[in-house]
């Protein structure tokens, strides 16, 4: 059993109490599972706090460890070296060629006495675990755009005949800056996801290197990290947009986890906002989500201190590939109709691409 562990606060107040009722540090370290040389540590730390038994009833387990383990003459939490803004340095993290160790000599060259580079590592990889599921994965800006449709659905009432009718919600999100992109589509059918993709690509103002899907049979016959096999107008699609098309492998949860997080976090964001609102047509529901969107991207994130839209503006929207002069969009340039079951032929067209600073614009069919 190693030496000195660090034990529970509850382990450590019985401690307390069996030295204060006679007991040897060798039978409180068989009664507690520590070893004696742990007993002993325990006891010496709460001999330099003037600590006996009973403590004071008070005492939180938060003050006691602090009282315990606090270095004497460093206040808690507080690092003896100059720190970085880790947030600032996440961004940089996104950036094209950026490196934990380029960071590290620019942190050296402002701090002589800073951190060596394996504790700047530990540091940084300790921030980025306190960043959200979405954030800790380190894409690099401009290389990837994850699509998938949500498996909640939003319905729709008919206001001529009051039938229901269920949409599909698109979701896409950007791998370095989190910048959200939604819409809802009748379906999940090869025109619909088709014609998401345009708007997605209209919204975004430039095409990333890469479009990661999850595995839409509309869109993918086989997933293969090598060589996908995918349907002829997606193909055609990627082809117009100079794109790559990297559907997630089934059974690797790795492929999919930016993709399905994202979508969660949009699907309850978007829906929940939504929930109290009646909708009668899709272009009115798509209006609400473009608004619910925006919302969501100019919401400052946790930790980093900065917005999506402002990460994407800064890092991401300067790395994409320029739009194809002519956006690729059904031939009639409209959605189906409600109840309308009419698929469409692809070809191309001149329809203006508002960029993202304009979110009601992005829902343009």
């Amino acid at each position: 059993m190693p030496a000195k562990r660090r034990l529970t606060m509850r382990a450590i107040r019985h401690i307390l109490r069996l030295h204060a009722s006679g007991a040897s540090d060798r039978s409180i370290g068989r009664t507690i599972g520590a070893a004696r040389s742990t007993v002993q540590d325990t006891l010496k730390r709460a001999k330099a706090a003037g600590l006996t038994w009973p403590v004071p009833a008070d005492l939180t387990d938060a003050v006691l460890e602090q009282r315990l383990f606090a270095r004497s003459g460093v206040k808690t939490g507080l690092r003896r070296r100059p720190e970085p803004d880790w947030a600032a340095l996440a961004r940089e993290m996104k950036r094209p060629g950026v490196t934990m160790t380029i960071l590290h000599e620019e942190y050296r060259a402002a701090y002589p006495e800073g951190y060596g580079y394996s504790r700047f590592c530990d540091l940084m990889r300790e921030f980025e675990r306190r960043l959200s599921p979405t954030m800790r994965q380190n894409h690099v800006a401009g290389d990837k755009v994850f699509v998938d449709y949500s498996g909640k659905k939003l319905p729709i009432v008919d206001p001529a005949t009051g039938e229901v009718r269920y949409a599909e919600i698109f979701v896409a999100v950007l791998g370095a800056s989190n910048f959200t992109y939604a819409e809802a589509t009748w379906t999940q059918t090869l025109p619909d996801w088709i014609e998401a993709h345009v708007r997605m690509f209209r919204f975004l103002g430039g095409v990333p290197r890469l479009v990661v899907p999850d595995n839409l049979k509309s869109g993918v016959h086989k997933a293969s990290f090598y060589d996908p096999e995918l349907n002829r107008s997606y193909g055609k699609l990627a082809a117009h947009y100079d794109v790559g098309i990297l559907p997630t492998r089934s059974r690797k949860p790795r492929d999919k986890s930016k993709v399905e997080v994202g979508v969660r976090f949009a699907q309850f964001y978007i829906l929940g906002r939504l929930r109290n609102h009646t909708f009668f047509s899709l272009a009115e529901a798509n209006a609400a989500i473009a608004g619910v969107v925006e919302r969501m991207n100019a919401a400052p994130l946790r930790r980093l201190g900065i917005s999506r839209r402002e990460l994407f503006e800064t890092v991401e929207r300067p790395t994409l590939a320029a739009l194809p002069a002519q956006d690729m969009s059904s031939r009639n340039g409209s959605s189906p109709a409600l109840g309308s079951t009419t698929t469409s032929r692809w070809t191309a067209s001149s329809t203006p691409c508002p960029s993202a600073s304009s979110a009601s614009k992005s829902m343009c069919a």
